[in-house]
């Protein structure tokens, strides 16, 4: 991570400044961890003994990040490098030749500093937002811009260009979609493949291959084309259950791909996707860390620093790969339960805390919840069904906020000349407040001012694309302390929006009684305390400040069969770290259950103006 506060599911849409430096967003991590590969690179000692090491790479959505882990999940060293991107209202988009290039050098550094050598790297796994891709058949870029720029192969994950083919889509009620929650946000693979389509009809004739990031990724680096379970199931209505009576995981191969709705795609326009038992979006899939091809391509080898033919495991994207990094990442007291290991991980909730949050939970049978996203079966753990909940902006909105107002520069100037993040200087302007003012508690500095965080609409579990933010309690007040009440109230306003997710999927069958916490986010002490106390259950930190990094490499050892399962992979390399328990508090409490109620009902007030309006307007 080297001095970033870098984020999984993706990183802020300001441009991160280049490896080593610390980024000047207000995001950035705190400054205890602003060295932590140059820390963890000085604990390796130096021995002529050839190790057995694993890489992951990550390609968020401002940088793509590499680390290397030894054979006890521990990091050995990290290295992140920045990648373009273009915004353009609704329309975000990236290179995959740009992405490449960033992760050769990601790859190289991350190997230097942890003073590994190429031959020691046993396995590699790539893990990516799940964005959209376009090659022709020479795998060379197609544009997916309105500018027609062929660099513009992507579009990024948060693209909402879509919303009006999702919405035509989901009209349809065909069956697959209730493997989505009921309907398909803008930011999955069919309304953007529709939009290009009917949009880019030259580019759509161009394209020989539509690929998840983190496949294109693996396909890159291997030449095999076989798809992940994760990227098809999540992204792309892929029926995953079909097959759970012919494979299991330690079957480990290329499984023909018969769980596509052909009459879905033909439906809704895209019919010619079928054509060659569809080649263009996947002949073949496999379980995540199936080992790919022959491994990595000479290419690919001499592009990253490595030897060829290291297994590569099939991908995950970066969310999921954030679950497999952290959910067996239980203290000791905690990982011998009455009930089985499987039964275990259905309790948990791993937040995947970002640009965006994910919400990942496991079950052993398959729980279909209106408004979020599966059940995805071998999604993420091989043959288990997945439910993914959502908010399509937690860490983007704490930057929008802060970034907007005018007391922003001074207090960053501020920050930086204590040298401390921007993060840290509100809470300690918090903690001042709440002594000046003698508050009970600090969370109760914002009983005026209410925050409904959907400014990048409502991933889950209302699943509305067209939600809008609410500010309730704006005063003329312009001060760096405003800010901060303005910041710690939308900060809760996420931790709201994700105790209604942890309701929703818990009256409809789940049993979520801990949560475990990783991404950027996780290191502001207040976000983490707050979700505590809102939600009402521990949060357990992993030991490993990259487990998005270490899911990655879990890959790899997966696929070098290191490991016989992923499961077995996760419970050797997950630890670990801080406990963090709500407060025993009861005022805190009944102060939250307050809020929270006030939270709920900002949204329904949205829906009343709403339907006001549109009928002014008919």
């Amino acid at each position: 991570m080297s001095g970033k506060w870098t984020r999984s599911d993706s990183t802020p849409l300001l441009r991160p400044q280049h490896h080593p430096s610390q980024r000047s967003s207000p995001s950035n991590a705190y400054s205890s961890y602003s060295s932590i590969s140059l820390e963890m690179t000085s604990a390796v000692s130096a021995t002529p003994t050839a190790r057995s090491v694993f890489l992951g790479v990550d390609v968020g959505t401002g940088s793509a990040r590499a680390g290397v882990f030894d054979e006890n999940g521990k990091l050995l060293g990290s290295s992140s490098s920045p990648i373009q991107i273009w915004k353009d209202g609704d329309c975000v988009e990236q290179s995959s030749t740009d992405i490449w290039h960033a992760i050769s050098a990601a790859v190289k550094a991350a190997c230097s500093l942890a003073e590994v050598s190429g031959d020691e790297v046993k396995g590699l796994g790539f893990a990516a937002t799940c964005s959209l891709v376009a090659v022709d058949a020479d795998g060379s870029p197609v544009t997916v811009s309105w500018s027609g720029d062929s660099r513009r192969n992507i579009i990024v994950w948060m693209d909402h260009r879509a919303v009006e083919q999702a919405e035509r889509i989901n009209s349809r009620n065909s069956p697959v979609l209730q493997y989505c929650g009921g309907a398909l946000s803008p930011e999955m693979q069919p309304p953007k493949l529709l939009w290009v389509k009917e949009n880019l009809p030259e580019s759509w004739s161009m394209v020989f291959r539509w690929m998840d990031l983190s496949d294109w990724l693996s396909y890159r680096a291997t030449g095999d084309d076989t798809r992940s379970l994760c990227t098809t199931v999540c992204k792309w209505t892929y029926l995953g259950h079909a097959h759970m009576q012919q494979n299991n995981e330690k079957d480990s191969r290329d499984m023909e791909a018969c769980g596509w709705d052909d009459d879905f795609w033909e439906e809704i326009g895209l019919g010619d996707l079928v054509e060659g038992h569809h080649a263009k979006i996947g002949r073949s899939v496999a379980f995540p860390g199936h080992p790919l091809g022959s491994g990595l391509t000479s290419t690919a080898a001499k592009e990253l620093g490595l030897v060829a033919g290291i297994p590569v495991g099939t991908s995950l994207i970066d969310a999921h790969a954030g679950g497999v990094g952290v959910l067996e990442s239980v203290p000791s007291s905690d990982s011998q339960p009455k009930e089985s290991d499987i039964e275990a991980l259905c309790h948990r909730m791993v937040l995947v805390c970002g640009t965006s949050t994910c919400h990942m939970i496991v079950s052993q049978k398959k729980l279909f919840i209106p408004g979020v996203w599966g059940p995805y079966w071998s999604a993420m753990v091989p043959e288990q069904w997945l439910t993914e909940g959502g908010q399509s902006a937690t860490g983007a909105l704490l930057d929008y906020i802060i970034e907007n107002h005018v007391a922003s520069p001074h207090l960053a100037n501020r920050a930086a000349s204590q040298r401390i993040s921007v993060f840290e200087l509100l809470n300690k302007i918090l903690e001042t407040t709440m002594h000046e003012l003698k508050r009970p508690f600090l969370a109760s500095l914002t009983e005026d001012i209410h925050v409904l965080p959907d400014f990048h609409g409502n991933r889950s579990p209302i699943a509305d694309p067209k939600a809008k933010g609410i500010i309730c309690g704006l005063t003329l007040d312009t001060s760096e302390k405003q800010l901060a009440l303005q910041y710690l109230a939308t900060l809760q306003g996420i931790a709201y929006g994700t105790r209604h997710i942890v309701e929703h999927c818990n009256a409809q069958g789940h049993k979520i009684d801990t949560i475990l916490a990783c991404g950027g986010l996780v290191k502001n002490p207040l976000f983490i305390q707050e979700h505590a106390d809102i939600i009402g259950c521990p949060i357990i930190l992993p030991r490993e400040s990259e487990p998005v990094l270490l899911g990655a490499a879990i890959l790899g050892a997966v696929a070098a069969r290191k490991y016989s399962s992923m499961h077995d992979a996760m419970k050797a390399l997950n630890a670990s770290g801080q406990v963090i328990h709500p407060s025993k508090d009861p005022k805190v409490k009944k102060y939250h259950d307050a809020k929270y109620r006030i939270f709920r009902e900002l949204y329904d007030q949205q829906l009343s103006h709403r339907s006001l309006m549109a009928e002014a307007l008919t």
